[in-house]
């Protein structure tokens, strides 16, 4: 496959718009998740959005001709698809049975630090020891955090809501290097393409036998989890850090868990505690740590 035309990448003005999209589409997953959970199966939730998502991709990929990707190209995608096409929407979906996208936002902290670490595994990074401290504390806000709440949370929300960063941050680092190679939207688009024979056969044998009724509230979280975070949120984020640079476009994500705090407030109502806003604080200082010596 050709590579990347180098003027198309290296523009990181363009770039930092381009991922300042993404991250603001990103936002607004976890508190649509959690309107569509309400009224749809995790499952099936999971695998329509990915299905969907993955029709149009197939749709842009042959409208413009793309070329098969390389076969040493296939592993690393259908790590994406496992990490953010199925892994991080169905365990967010099931987690979000028992915590609020006002909760659940507190994790998004720490993706950037997840991807990070899968940076160091599947990348071959050597971060400077300051990198596992800032690592090491960030865990601690966040644990701390999870021990001290009560009812607006459940031990087995935190579980998959930890378990849900760990594969999206091996799916953003998977892209992240593949994106170089093969372009932003074509990388979501091809792993949207390879999970599609998995996700649509899911969809079928998911779906209720007898539709219940559906408020139009969740019928839009289901075409904006769909349309908006599946896909159009990727071409933005993918091609952000190809043109501005991983490292450098990649903090715009550090500011995901505000916007969603922002739109769970605004959307749902929910109650965005002092406590979640502290946590999330020193989150952020932990990752920036983390970053500045990875």
């Amino acid at each position: 496959m050709a590579a990347v035309s180098t003027r198309n990448l290296n523009n990181p003005a363009q770039g930092w718009i381009n991922g300042f999209v993404g991250m603001l589409i990103f936002s607004g997953s976890l508190p649509a998740t959690r309107v569509a959970v309400l009224e749809f199966d995790p499952i099936f939730l999971t695998a329509i959005r990915a299905t969907i998502a993955g029709f149009l991709a197939i749709g842009a990929l042959l409208m413009i001709k793309q070329q098969l990707p390389q076969r040493h190209e296939i592993l690393p995608l259908i790590f994406v698809a496992l990490g953010v096409v199925i892994g991080f929407p169905l365990l967010t979906a099931f987690a979000l049975q028992h915590t609020t996208s006002a909760h659940s936002l507190v994790y998004i902290g720490l993706l950037p630090l997840a991807t990070a670490c899968f940076g160091v595994i599947r990348g071959g990074e050597r971060p400077k020891p300051a990198f596992w401290l800032f690592s090491l504390l960030g865990s601690l806000c966040v644990g701390s955090f999870a021990l001290s709440q009560g009812s607006g949370s459940s031990w087995l929300g935190d579980v998959l809501m930890i378990a849900a960063v760990l594969l999206c941050g091996l799916g953003y680092a998977e892209g992240a290097v593949l994106t170089r190679k093969l372009g932003g939207w074509q990388v979501i688009s091809w792993a949207l393409a390879i999970a599609l024979p998995l996700t649509t056969a899911v969809t079928v044998f998911s779906a209720p036998s007898i539709w219940p009724i559906v408020s139009r509230s969740a019928w839009i979280a289901l075409a904006y989890v769909s349309l908006f975070s599946m896909w159009l949120g990727f071409i933005f984020w993918y091609r952000g850090l190809a043109q501005g640079g991983i490292a450098a476009v990649g903090q715009l994500q550090l500011l995901q868990p505000f916007f969603g705090l922002a739109l769970a407030g605004l959307i749902l109502h929910e109650t965005v505690q002092l406590s979640m806003l502290a946590v999330m604080a020193g989150v952020l200082v932990c990752v920036f740590g983390a970053k500045k010596f990875s």
